[in-house]
């Protein structure tokens, strides 16, 4: 307490401060532009080498290019987000060793308290395990359109601990990977919309399955669709007997994603043209049937009685 009043112990302090000023900060800021400049290269480089890569899978005819782009953003961002953590752990090391501290003993507490957390916190360990195997296995990418957990929606962030979805009305869904029981991905490779059409049972099947095909051949060669549909519309036939209809199974093979899009234009289509033709695709009613003998609700009229009618509606 005494030195803090004495001048001398002040001039030294101010002394050491100079000198910290004049041999470490530089060292310092030099480093700190470093670090910019080493995020805005790595930066500029995974979005360089995204391109290439992309550019690489689309002069490949063998490969499904969307496909290509959804697992090398997926790796990519992955791969990206482990190297700023390492740049940002080896910036804070030397920034300590700037200010005088040892940071051997940091790095033994570190080695230490990492084991500690790796027993206790098993639950972390097994996120990232699961993380790195859903990611390794290629189970699901950002962009696909997946069902977890009995949520739908699109992934937006694959992470080593996290998945991120938004369902369709724009709610985000974030599980941790150890948690996901089930994964039902939609778009893996190529996507399919199938159809149960149903008719009423008076229509002729082969008709039917004939305007089908013909509904779907010219989808198929649409300008705005050709692109999307991947094989000719498959039509299974009569598959049901059900209580007011027949029903007639078709699927249609689409790019991944774009199911829905084909999947609608084709009903619209196939409604406008079983208008054209008289194709009735009933509805469920009911029919009252008496029989033939006994019509208790059977109301003859005669002329007596019309005119009764007619003269009581007079006197009122």
């Amino acid at each position: 307490m005494e030195n803090i009043l004495k001048v001398t112990f002040w001039e030294q302090l101010i002394e050491t401060a100079v000198n910290w000023v004049v041999t470490e900060l530089p060292g310092i800021l030099i480093l700190t532009l470093i670090m910019f400049l080493a995020f805005r290269v790595i930066r500029f480089s995974f979005k360089r080498l995204r391109k290439v890569l992309a550019a690489r899978a689309d002069r490949n005819i063998k490969v499904d290019t969307d496909e290509t782009v959804k697992r090398i953003n997926t790796l990519t961002g992955i791969l990206h987000t482990i190297i700023k953590i390492i740049l940002w752990a080896v910036y804070l090391m030397m920034v300590l060793q700037k200010f005088g501290i040892n940071i051997a003993p940091i790095l033994a507490s570190a080695g230490i308290i990492g084991l500690a957390i790796g027993f206790g916190a098993q639950e972390l360990v097994r996120d990232f395990i699961s993380g790195f195997f859903m990611i390794l296995e290629n189970q699901l990418r950002t962009g696909d359109v997946v069902m977890i957990n009995g949520n739908v929606g699109l992934v937006e962030k694959v992470e080593l601990r996290t998945l991120t979805l938004r369902d369709f009305s724009g709610v985000i869904h974030v599980y941790q990977n150890g948690k996901i029981n089930n994964v039902s991905n939609m778009t893996k490779d190529w996507s399919a919309v199938v159809f149960d059409i149903g008719v009423a049972y008076k229509e002729k099947t082969q008709l039917v399955i004939d305007l089908m095909k013909q509904v779907g051949d010219e989808l198929s060669e649409d300008a705005d669709f050709k692109n999307l549909i991947l094989e000719p519309i498959e039509v299974f036939g009569l598959d049901k007997f059900a209580d007011s209809a027949i029903v007639i199974k078709a699927r249609l093979k689409t790019r991944p994603g774009q199911q829905w899009a084909v999947g609608r234009e084709y009903r619209k289509r196939l409604k406008d043209v079983f208008d054209a033709q008289n194709i009735e695709i009933p509805f469920p009613h009911t029919t009252l049937y008496w029989g033939d003998k006994i019509k208790p609700l059977k109301l003859e009229m005669n002329d007596q009685i019309i005119e009764a009618l007619e003269t009581k509606t007079e006197a009122k």
